[in-house]
C-alpha cells in the first residue's frame, strides 16, 4: 500500500482510547486501594486479637500462682495490682537444722528438677519457703519469705540411699526465723517446696507524647525499673479494670481475703480503620472478661468467710 494511502488514528479514536484507558486505570486503582484498606484492616484486627489473647494468657497465669492469705497480693486498685510473681520452684532435699540459735540458716535444694523461668539462685533473690509446722494439721501451714545473702553454692542432697544428687546451698539472711515458735526442729521438712519470686506491678498508664496511647504495663518496683508496655493500645483511662472478690463472691478491699480476680480489658486498634462498608474510619474495639481463681483459694482458716476451722 502506498505511503500516502495509509490511514492513522483519528482524533475521535484517540479520545475514545484515552477514555477507556482512564476508566480501566481508575477501576484498577480502586481495586488496589480497597485491597490495601482491607489488608490494613485485617492486620490491625489481628494485632488487636493478639493483644487480647496475650492478656488472657499472661495475667491469669500470673494470678493463679498467688496466695492472698500469705501476702502475695501487695497492693491493689481498680487499675493496678502489685504481686509476688512466681518465677521458680525447687524442693528442699535435706532437713535444715532448726531449733537452735537464731543465726544464719542454710537450705539445701535439689538442682533438678527446678521449674520456672530461672534455673539457679543468685544473691538478693527473694524466696518463699514452705513451713509445715505440725504435720498432723494444716491450720498452721504457711510460707515464710526469705532473701539470699549470696549466690547459690554447689552441694549434694542426702535424700537417697543409693545415690547423691547435686544440690544448691542457699544461705538466708541472719535471724531469718526470729520467732522461737517458728524456729523449731522438724518445722521445715525434706521435700518442702521453695518458690522464687519477683515483686511485679501491673498498671494502666498513658504513654508520653507523641504516643499518648494507654497501655497495661509491667514494672519491678523493688528494682526501680521503668514501666514497660505489655498490652495495648487500650481505649483510654478505663481500658483495664481489676475487681477483687472473696470466697463467697463479694467484692473486697482486704488483700488477704481475695479469692478471685476479675480482669476486664478493653483494647483498640493502633489506628482507625474502615469496616462494615461504610467508608468511615474508626477504631475497632474488642474486650476480654476473665475470672481467675487464686492458688489455695481459702476454704478454711482465717481467709474463709465465714471463718471455718481447718482440721
Amino acid at each position: 500500500m502506498p505511503v500516502l494511502a495509509r490511514r492513522g488514528f483519528t482524533l475521535i479514536e484517540l479520545m475514545i482510547a484515552v477514555v477507556l484507558l482512564g476508566l480501566v486505570s481508575a477501576a484498577v486503582y480502586k481495586v488496589l486501594i480497597n485491597s490495601q484498606r482491607v489488608y490494613l484492616a485485617q492486620t490491625q484486627t489481628i494485632d488487636l486479637q493478639q493483644n487480647i489473647r496475650a492478656a488472657a494468657a499472661i495475667l491469669p497465669a500470673e494470678f493463679r500462682e498467688l496466695d492472698a492469705a500469705d501476702g502475695d497480693l501487695k497492693a491493689m486498685t481498680a487499675t493496678s495490682v502489685r504481686i509476688r510473681a512466681m518465677r521458680e520452684l525447687a524442693f528442699v532435699c535435706t532437713d535444715p537444722v532448726l531449733g537452735g540459735g537464731l543465726g544464719q540458716i542454710t537450705l539445701t535444694v535439689r538442682q533438678t528438677p527446678i521449674y520456672g523461668t530461672r534455673q539457679t539462685f543468685l544473691k538478693g533473690d527473694s524466696i518463699l519457703v514452705y513451713w509445715e509446722g505440725n504435720a498432723t494439721t494444716r491450720a498452721d501451714d504457711q510460707w515464710l519469705p526469705a532473701q539470699l545473702q549470696q549466690d547459690a553454692v554447689a552441694g549434694v542432697c542426702n535424700d537417697s540411699l543409693v545415690a547423691t544428687n547435686p544440690a544448691y546451698l542457699l544461705t538466708l539472711q541472719p535471724s531469718w526465723i526470729n520467732d522461737p515458735s517458728l524456729n523449731r526442729a522438724g518445722a521445715i521438712t525434706r521435700g518442702a517446696p521453695v518458690r522464687g519470686f519477683d515483686k511485679v506491678a501491673y498498671e494502666l498508664y498513658q504513654a508520653p507524647a507523641p504516643d499518648n496511647n494507654w497501655y497495661l504495663g509491667q514494672r519491678n518496683p523493688a528494682a526501680g525499673g521503668t514501666i514497660q508496655p505489655m498490652i495495648g493500645p487500650l481505649i483510654g483511662a478505663n481500658g483495664v479494670t481489676f475487681t477483687y472478690l472473696d470466697s463467697v463472691g463479694t467484692q473486697t478491699a482486704d488483700s488477704s481475703k481475695v479469692s478471685q480476680i476479675r480482669i476486664v480489658l478493653r483494647a483498640r486498634t493502633a489506628s482507625p480503620i474502615r469496616s462494615g462498608g461504610t467508608g468511615v474510619q474508626a477504631y475497632k474495639i474488642d474486650s476480654v472478661d476473665t475470672w481467675v481463681a487464686l492458688r489455695n483459694n481459702p476454704r478454711c482458716g482465717p481467709g474463709s468467710l465465714p471463718p471455718i476451722p481447718c482440721n
